[in-house]
């Protein structure tokens, strides 16, 4: 796209930009936005792919005061910390993250990046498709959790001692949403009562045969204990579902 910089400089009420899976974030769309002389209200930046490193450091330079939804698919440098980009944003609220592949060094850099803005943040989605890589969330996530959320969703490859490491180590956050979707083998449906005891609000689970709001005997359970059992389609959040009620 050209004539970028030419088109917003005449653009006098904009209030906020949304990039969200751009075909076009190269070198030179963000150029462009670097030469604007007006700020850039960048509010969300979801990635389908990931521009030049020294690229995306420039745009986050520029606007990431204003940045406030961030992640995005496979979100990877191979000699780059992608959390020291996250130093650029003091204001991420909704953080979204897609992994399809092994890879440890991604995964750290993830853990390391919630970690880096958790004192704003308040949506957090992680889809994970690797085994490896799901053990490490689910052992390094609730420690690092801020004392309060609004919403987490988890989709992830689960095995049930790794699902009670995370439970045990975030009983200390209060988690309005807590949506998860197991898809790997183990049966968690049942081991979540023992930690979520005042501690969420709505709760939905399911792996890929059956899902939690099934069991009527652990959802009468829960709900004397003032949590809601939901379906996970009615609790999950998509990326543009969020964009237009946030």
């Amino acid at each position: 796209m050209n004539n970028l910089d030419k088109i917003f400089e005449q653009l006098n009420v904009l209030e906020s930009v949304h990039i969200i899976y751009c075909s076009f974030l190269n070198s030179n769309f963000i150029q462009q936005i670097i030469n604007l002389t007006k700020p850039f209200k960048l509010k969300s930046l979801i990635l389908n792919e990931i521009p030049q490193f020294e690229s995306l450091q420039q745009l986050l330079l520029k606007s990431g005061d204003y940045l406030e939804n961030f992640g995005g698919r496979e979100i990877y440098y191979f000699n780059h910390d992608i959390s020291q980009l996250i130093n650029y944003c003091n204001n991420i609220n909704f953080l979204y993250f897609t992994e399809y592949d092994e890879n440890k060094n991604s995964t750290y850099q993830k853990i390391n990046s919630i970690e880096n803005i958790k004192q704003n943040l308040n949506y957090l989605s992680i889809k994970i498709r690797s085994p490896i890589s799901s053990s490490i969330i689910l052992k390094n996530l609730g420690q690092i959790l801020p004392s309060k959320l609004d919403y987490i969703s988890l989709n992830l490859k689960i095995e049930k001692r790794d699902f009670r490491v995370f439970l045990e180590n975030s009983q200390y956050s209060f988690i309005n949403k807590l949506v998860i979707l197991q898809m790997g083998d183990d049966d968690i449906l049942h081991c979540i009562k023992d930690y979520c005891i005042m501690r969420v609000k709505y709760l939905a689970i399911r792996d890929l045969k059956k899902e939690l709001f099934d069991f009527k005997d652990e959802v009468r359970e829960l709900e004397l204990h003032n949590i809601k059992v939901q379906r996970h389609i009615d609790l999950d959040i998509r990326i543009y579902d969020f964009m237009k009620e946030y």
